[in-house]
């Protein structure tokens, strides 16, 4: 069995399944799948230097080795920050409007990537695969292959891809797009990613592309585009359900509502999550039903990210302004519509909160796939499940067909979910959720790793 090489922009080694302190779903997939095969997980280690040698830091943990190098902080500042988070992170979501195109960001990204690549390639065997994680690594494998490296290498994409009418906006996207594919595999979370990625491919590099198998031919190169949609390790974050932190935390919820229904909203606070507009929708339904505060209560887990870029303290400023707005007009003097939380839970704790909420708000604006929405579905009780509301533009919707699906740009269409939500049928919400379940269930990320992997092994 070949070696695996993990590559990602920060190394996150979990902590074991079933433990009440384990890492999210990539974490517990990727070590998994490198406890299994043996090999290194490599990236950045979070940490700042003044001059950047390309020395490596090596540790040995649960039966696999890390391998991670410091940055320079402008190589923070232009290929993090800059070109990964101001850049393709915002166009990716369809945020033209909010991507920065600065010529330092993109040689920054180039740099970091041949930084990334000339530190990785002494530690690559003959018969290693490499699997490369996310949008801050897009011409990796290129800066590999000018150091020689023939082995097998896939990408997996965890954002969106956008289509090629707003793609063609970024300066030099032919060339990132020709360096992408230096990659054997490529993995997209959702059908419509994959196809706007091969009808770039098609009309704007003239490749060769056969829909059928999602094979791109251009040049001497042959590379295989598929969608693989991650899951979460339902095994282990059912184990979590089962702790004294996830009990605590649902009758903790639960016993401060006061007998409404709760929904909850779980979000990195990121202008792709639709929060301002959640709040909107939620206005929408609180001005057409009077006593509105008596019967629901909305929780909004919204933890900081990104704050040294200005976008995103733009929407926390946005957010704190319009939930407090709302609890103003909306108020009693013992109850508040929206608790509204800018800090982080662990997992076990997220478990209790989502069995506790009788509705599950998931309307990001775009999304590539939205592992709280498969969260909430497996957290819920059999015997009285709660309903998911998801957003039509996330890569969830292809997969958890019998959600409430809403377009979260239209306020109304929000609103009108809740209050479905809020009076649907016992016998309604214990089918919808057994379909969306088994979904949850079957389609893990243990299975998702295993299947990215054997296809980078047959390309």
């Amino acid at each position: 069995m070949s070696r695996l090489i993990v590559v990602s922009n920060r190394v996150s080694v979990a902590k074991g399944r079933g433990a009440a302190g384990a890492q999210g779903g990539l974490a517990v997939a990727m070590s998994a799948a490198l406890h299994r095969r043996g090999g290194i997980w490599f990236g950045w280690s979070g940490k700042e230097v003044d001059r950047f040698t390309g020395q490596l830091t090596m540790e040995r943990a649960n039966g696999f080795t890390t391998a991670t190098i410091d940055l320079e902080p402008h190589d923070v500042e232009e290929y993090y920050n800059g070109y990964a988070n101001r850049t393709l992170w915002p166009l990716f979501h369809y945020r033209i409007d909010l991507a920065e195109y600065e010529n330092e960001f993109g040689k920054g990204y180039e740099r970091v990537n041949e930084r990334f690549a000339s530190s990785l390639f002494p530690l690559i065997e003959e018969e290693d695969v490499v699997w490369v994680q996310d949008y801050h690594f897009l011409p990796l494998a290129e800066r590999l292959r000018a150091h020689g490296v023939g082995n097998r290498i896939g990408l997996f994409l965890h954002i969106p891809w956008p289509p090629t009418r707003l793609l063609v906006s970024l300066p030099y996207h032919e060339r990132l797009v020709g360096a992408m594919l230096h990659y054997d595999v490529i993995g997209f979370q959702s059908v419509e990613w994959l196809e706007s990625f091969l009808h770039y491919c098609r009309k704007e590099l003239d490749a060769e592309v056969d829909e059928d198998s999602g094979t791109v031919r251009i040049g001497n190169r042959s590379v295989i585009a598929r969608a693989f949609p991650i899951g979460i390790d339902h095994a282990e974050f059912m184990a979590l359900g089962k702790t004294e932190v996830a009990r605590r935390s649902e009758a903790r919820l639960a016993g401060s509502a006061r007998n409404r229904t709760i929904a909850i909203g779980v979000d990195r606070l990121d202008y792709s999550k639709g929060l301002p507009e959640r709040i909107d929708a939620l206005e929408r339904l609180f001005a057409g039903h009077e006593d509105m505060v008596n019967q629901l209560l909305f929780v909004q887990i919204a933890p900081p990210s990104r704050e040294d870029v200005r976008s995103y303290q733009q929407i926390r400023a946005t957010l704190e302004q319009k939930t407090g707005q709302f609890n103003g007009a909306h108020s009693n003097v013992d109850l508040v519509p929206i608790r509204y939380v800018n800090r982080g839970f662990g997992r076990a704790e997220l478990f209790g909160f989502y069995r506790a909420a009788k509705i599950g708000l998931v309307t990001p604006l775009r999304d590539g796939m939205n592992l709280v929405a498969k969260e909430y579905v497996a957290a819920q009780d059999p015997e009285d499940p709660g309903v998911l509301i998801l957003s039509r533009f996330t890569g969830a919707a292809e997969q958890l067909t019998d959600a409430l699906l809403v377009n979260p740009h239209n306020g109304d269409e929000v609103s009108r979910a809740v209050w479905t939500a809020m009076r649907m049928p016992l016998d309604e919400r214990k089918a919808r959720w057994e379909k969306l379940h088994t979904v949850v269930r079957d389609a893990d990320v243990l299975g998702w790793a295993d299947d990215f992997i054997a296809a980078l092994g047959e390309a």
